[in-house]
């Protein structure tokens, strides 16, 4: 099999790929052949040497892959050679071919693009973790989302909609236009815009039922500000904390001094919450996971969600998409191929 290794921290050029022999399925698991796996800022991170979850160098790294299995393990049921599926990796899905256990792969319904289903299990799981599972969005609420075309952003977006809510979005002013098509409802241009003032002069002061806000920082704090009452913040990233090629040090410590702590009385006072999230720490709650996962390719294959692939890139060209994604240029999900 073909992987994309990092063999140590550094720049997208010291990402190479690599020949192994293919992995066996065990009991219980089945390998797949993968036809694209997508890429996170997770990822990013971890090639930096800024993810703390992410194996010791030299790794593979990757949480998602669709593909068609090839092989299946001792006592797999429901699953069999020849099936489509989207699968959940916990780090190797870099790989033209994983092995997973079955719970972690979905069958792919017809209807639903094989490549395109890649673009799936991070984004929509996280998106729907904050705010179907934990944030209960519904039909008149008013969401702020950061980072709006990006993979986060747009499945937030498309479930949002999906629920009747009003969505506000910061990205960087190219994107606006698409956004609204995809029916945005407001957009701040965060390069050149205070989306804290601008988001109280949208709301006529009110502010924001829930924010999903992944830049960290001061931007935690001033999200936590647009909350109105009974308004909840989600924390999923911080992305501030890596805005280069390669880490720094003082950016990371620079954001580490800005982020605000959210003392427990102000919390009551305020009736507001703030919660994290991180799907890298759900592994053991598969039993939770997999049956919002069942209905997101559900929804997926019914045409209400619809994963938005940007680009797509080789393996050999895996350090391109790195800088392509670094330079903010990638509206939605960016896909690798085999």
């Amino acid at each position: 099999m073909r992987q994309i290794l990092f063999p140590k921290a550094g720049p997208p050029e010291s990402m190479r790929v690599v020949e192994k022999p293919d992995p066996e399925p065990g009991p219980g698991e089945v390998r797949v052949r993968t036809t694209a796996a997508g890429i996170n800022f997770a990822d990013i991170s971890a090639r930096m040497g800024m993810y703390q979850d992410a194996p010791p160098f030299p790794c593979v790294i990757g949480y998602e892959v669709s593909g068609t299995i090839d092989a299946v393990g001792e006592g797999v049921d429901g699953l069999s050679v020849g099936q489509a599926v989207v699968a959940m990796t916990r780090f190797g899905g870099y790989s033209d071919t994983v092995v997973v256990p079955v719970l972690q792969a979905v069958p792919v319904p017809d209807g639903l693009d094989l490549q395109a289903a890649a673009g799936l299990p991070v984004t929509y799981l996280t998106a729907w973790l904050m705010l179907m599972h934990l944030g209960h969005v519904g039909e008149g609420d008013t969401v702020l989302v950061h980072s709006a075309g990006g993979g986060v952003g747009l499945s937030a977006l498309q479930i949002c909609k999906w629920r009747g809510a009003r969505v506000i979005g910061t990205a960087s002013s190219g994107k606006h236009a698409r956004l609204r098509e995809m029916g945005l409802d407001h957009a701040i241009d965060y390069r050149n815009q205070d989306f804290e003032a601008e988001v109280k002069r949208i709301t006529d002061g009110e502010g924001v039922d829930i924010v999903l806000d992944a830049v960290g920082g001061d931007s935690f704090k001033k999200s936590y500000r647009c909350l109105t009452d009974f308004g909840r913040l989600f924390l999923f990233g911080v992305s501030s904390f890596n805005p280069g090629l390669t880490r720094s040090i003082f950016a990371a410590l620079k954001g580490i001094a800005q982020t605000p702590r959210f003392h427990p009385f102000n919390l009551m006072n305020d009736n507001k919450g703030v919660h994290g999230v991180n799907l890298g720490h759900l592994w053991h709650r598969l039993d939770v996971m997999r049956p919002m996962f069942d209905r997101i390719v559900e929804l997926a294959a019914a045409g209400v969600l619809s994963p938005v692939i940007d680009a797509t890139f080789s393996f050999d060209e895996a350090p391109a998409a790195h800088h392509y994604i670094q330079a903010r240029k990638n509206f939605g999900k960016v896909l690798l191929t085999p």
